[in-house]
Parts: C-alpha cells; structure tokens; sequence
C-alpha cells in the first residue's frame, strides 16, 4: 500500500514541477516577445517539452496565460500579505515593491503588466489581473477607511509600475513612498533617511 501510495505522490509531484516549468516557459516568452509569442508550440519548445504535453497541463490558450498571470500575483500577494501581516510601515515596503520593477522586479513586473493589459480583451484573465489591485487595496485600507483614498492608492500604484516601466531606469523607493503618502492624508510621514 505504502508503494502505491508513493508512487501517486510521485507522480502529482511530477505533474506539478512539469506544470511549473511550463508556466515559467510562457512567462520566459512573455518577457522577450510579449503575449503575442505565447502559443503552445513556442511554450513546448522553451520547455523543451512537446506539444502535446502543454496542451495536456494547459488546454487552451487562455488556460496558460491565466496560470502565467496568476503565477505572477500570486508572488505579489503574498508579498503584499507579508507586509499587511508584519511591516511597521506596510506602505514602505509597498514602495520598495514598486521600485523593484527598475532593477531585479523588471521581468517579472513586465510580464505582469503585459499579460494584466490583455486582460482588457481577455475576460478569462480579468479574476487573475485583479490580484494585484485586490492586494494593493488591501494595504492601503490599513491606513485609511476612505474608498476614494484606497481607490488613489491602487491607481498611483498601477500609475507608478507603468512610468518605472517605460522609463527603464532606477526608481528610488524613497521617492516612490512619499508620492504615496500624499495619496493618504493623515498616514505616517516618510521616515527620515539616516545619514552616516
């Protein structure tokens, strides 16, 4: 009983790590060519897998643009979560978040705002490209009860990821806090920098 059972394990095991490296292939491929590239050929041939294996995980088209997207706000939600849950100051970590998509974030946040865009035309990514905004307004009701300051927030923040992006240079997160904090009349002031 104990082999069969590890052999089940073993196999959902496998269906998951092919699963994920099918989703990493199609973000791969949004990153460099953009939605447009992503089909289940060019995914296989990233993934070095077959056709038929992608189409197996993933049956349509919409299926793997919706895994890729929620892949990516998944990561970002529990980012944002963990600064709901244990940040001093959520909307300083919120900016350090946003100014990533300038350095080490630049991917992943473009593959983001490419596939959230899609949305637009592609209802089967709306609930996916929500993730983001649904987080985002999350944090900002921790340091306002107005919806109209919420609502701000959540546009600055989609505002500010678009312009770092298009501007492909180095964002300062110092910055980025205070252009949030005035979004939120009565939060915290940003915190002195320290000088040496």
């Amino acid at each position: 009983m104990a082999d069969e059972k590890d052999t089940v394990d073993g196999r959902k095991l496998r269906g998951q790590r092919r699963r994920a490296q099918i989703i990493e292939a199609t973000l791969a491929i949004v990153r460099r060519d953009g939605a447009v590239g992503v089909t289940h050929r060019t995914v296989a041939k990233e993934a070095g897998i077959t056709t038929s294996l992608t189409l197996y995980y993933f049956a349509t088209l919409d299926d793997l643009l919706v895994a890729a997207l929620t892949e990516v706000a998944d990561t970002y939600t529990r980012r944002i979560r963990r600064l709901i849950d244990t940040a001093d100051d959520p909307l300083d970590g919120l900016a350090q978040l946003i100014a990533e998509s300038a350095g080490p974030g630049r991917e992943r946040a473009l593959a983001e705002r490419e596939l959230s865009t899609l949305a637009a035309r592609r209802p089967a990514l709306r609930p996916a490209a929500r993730g983001w905004r649904d987080s985002v307004a999350e944090l900002a009701r921790t340091q306002t009860d107005d919806p109209d300051a919420v609502e701000a927030v959540v546009a600055l923040c989609d505002g500010l990821c678009a312009a770092i992006l298009l501007d492909d240079h180095g964002a300062d997160p110092d910055h980025v806090r205070a252009v949030l904090g005035k979004a939120l009349p009565g939060t915290r002031p940003q915190r002195p920098a320290i000088t040496p």
